[in-house]
């Protein structure tokens, strides 16, 4: 293992994505904590942006935030308790 590989690796072999600038759909469905269909499903219906570089498609990190912020900028479903 060399030192780049120690440096940029987490205690269970993964990169460090925080210093990613875009993600694989998997890595971006593991960011948000959700699974790679619904993440494929976001990608293809727009509603998270995504890049193709060469044949691979990849999804910047600065997409997710803004899909984050705009789930926060709609409307909520949260019902008050009875």
């Amino acid at each position: 293992m060399d030192a780049h590989h120690t440096l940029t690796s987490d205690t269970h072999g993964e990169r460090d994505m925080e210093t990613d600038v875009v993600l694989t759909i998997e890595e971006a469905a593991r960011r948000l904590r959700i699974g790679r269909t619904n993440m494929y499903a976001l990608v293809m219906s727009g509603e998270v942006q995504s890049v193709t570089i060469g044949r691979l498609r990849r999804v910047p990190v600065r997409c997710l935030t803004e899909y984050i912020d705009n789930l926060l900028a709609g409307p909520t479903d949260i019902r008050p308790a009875a």
